[in-house]
């Protein structure tokens, strides 16, 4: 098993035109991280600072930097004068920008659960629909993808105790929406590691964990789907909590590292920081079970 490597883009700096009509089915989210790296390049083409481009559209160097971040949408006025900045003046181009911008400006999916979405994990879930592969590292909870509904009430009514039935109920259906994605045509590979302790928990009881371990054993049957269980002699467990590592089929989108907390996430794209946690997770795919021993194991956990 080989650590992930960034692909390699077109060293053209012209080249980097934006998305084809047939590649825009990713998300808003990452069509927005998308936008903002072609923007950004263009600009550090012209060797333009961001004071100078943030006065172009009555604005801050903060403003250009959240908008070639992906973190905010572009206006059509602002799209515009930076294009002309940037000296992007054939019409059929900037038609593409501004056909790009109009998609990264709708509403996701995800979005008709506002009312309980956080927004530091709504750009989670932009991330994980539009990645081609999700690598992920559990240490207390079977990973939310492969969760079922019961065993997502049960650890939502524990991560959440004062929290209304209405709420809970919306959170599941959520996480259940979520999993959407792996059955969909040219849907991302799943990969994941969850500690040996993360199926011992009985969570809901021993009937919720035993329907839960008959589900990934179902799952694991699925072609773009990898489950490891790192038992407990695994040491390259101690290295940390657990990690998410997402990565993109488009060069503009650099992978990226999710570090989830109670009630905030840490998002890592740096290349130094990627490695790193790459690394972690190679050592662990390496030391846990590998997949057809990880079958044995959860047919064992049934048996018991």
């Amino acid at each position: 098993m080989t650590a992930m490597t960034q692909p390699s883009g077109d060293p053209s700096p012209r080249a980097h035109r934006p998305l084809a009509v047939q590649d825009q089915q990713a998300g808003p989210t990452a069509l927005r991280i998308v936008l903002g790296a072609k923007l950004r390049r263009l600009r550090q083409e012209l060797e333009i600072s961001r004071e100078e481009a943030g006065k172009a559209i009555r604005g801050s160097h903060a403003k250009i930097t959240r908008l070639e971040r992906g973190q905010v949408g572009s206006k059509e006025r602002d799209l515009a004068d930076l294009l002309t900045l940037y000296r992007v003046l054939d019409p059929d181009e900037r038609a593409e920008y501004f056909a790009l911008a109009q998609q990264a400006n709708s509403p996701g999916w995800w979005h008709q659960y506002s009312d309980v979405l956080e927004d530091w994990f709504e750009l989670h879930i932009g991330l994980e629909d539009a990645a081609s592969m999700i690598r992920s590292y559990e240490v207390q909870f079977i990973p939310g993808l492969l969760q079922t509904e019961e065993y997502a009430y049960a650890v939502s009514r524990l991560g959440y105790p004062n929290t209304a039935p209405r709420r809970i109920s919306r959170l599941v259906k959520l996480r259940m929406e979520r999993q959407r994605l792996l059955a969909r045509p040219e849907a991302p590979k799943l990969w994941a590691v969850v500690d040996e302790a993360a199926l011992r928990r009985p969570f809901g009881g021993r009937e919720v964990m035993r329907g839960q371990i008959e589900h990934l054993l179902k799952m694991v049957e699925l072609p773009n789907v990898t489950l490891q269980v790192a038992p407990f002699t695994v040491t390259a467990a101690a290295a940390g909590s657990s990690l998410t590592i997402l990565r993109f089929g488009d060069p503009d989108l650099p992978d990226k590292v999710y570090l989830e907390h109670l009630t905030s996430a840490v998002y890592l794209d740096k290349q130094s920081d990627v490695d790193q946690y790459t690394l972690i997770m190679n050592r662990l795919s390496a030391e846990a079970h590998q997949p057809d021993e990880t079958v044995r194991f959860l047919r064992g956990l049934l048996e018991e």
